[in-house]
């Protein structure tokens, strides 16, 4: 599939799932690899992920343009277009779309933490993958000061 026909077939479900024509440009994006699609509100086109397309099909990425098409639609009509407004959820609820893409089996593997934060007056602990300059945070309970540790997942032998 390329980009014209994924541009016909987006103006095809938009047509029959929300009764209104998509009117601007449709592509696919080879980068996308977190997220679905995207839809960008200044110019109004839409971005689907190809390794969506590639590794799940026709099935999984008619429910990702569903998705974007909502965000599209609602925010022409100037009514609740973001993920947390009712009207979005509503909508998506309505035409079959789905509220999360699945997870990509190419995606890099999750970060282990490397760093522990203590707070120095009430003890909670915060688990960190980057380094954390500690003058400039303080504890998100009591807002005392924090101290940081690396955290060492080589046992002694």
């Amino acid at each position: 599939m390329d980009d014209g026909e994924l541009q016909a077939w987006i103006e095809q479900v938009s047509l029959t799932s929300f009764g209104r024509p998509f009117l601007h440009r449709a592509r696919f994006n080879r980068r996308l690899t977190s997220t679905g699609g995207r839809y960008f509100m200044k110019s109004h086109d839409i971005e689907i992920s190809w390794l969506q397309w590639e590794t799940y099909g026709r099935e999984e990425t008619e429910k990702i343009i569903k998705h974007e098409l909502c965000h599209y639609h609602l925010h022409l009509l100037k009514r609740g277009y973001k993920h947390r407004d009712l009207d979005f959820k509503t909508l998506l609820a309505q035409v079959g779309g789905s509220r999360y893409c699945q997870s990509l089996p190419q995606a890099r593997p999750k970060q282990a933490y490397k760093y522990k934060l203590v707070c120095a007056d009430c003890r909670t602990e915060y688990l960190r993958k980057r380094k954390v300059d500690v003058r400039k945070y303080a504890c998100g309970k009591c807002r005392g000061k924090l101290k940081s540790y690396p955290l060492d997942f080589t046992k002694p032998s």
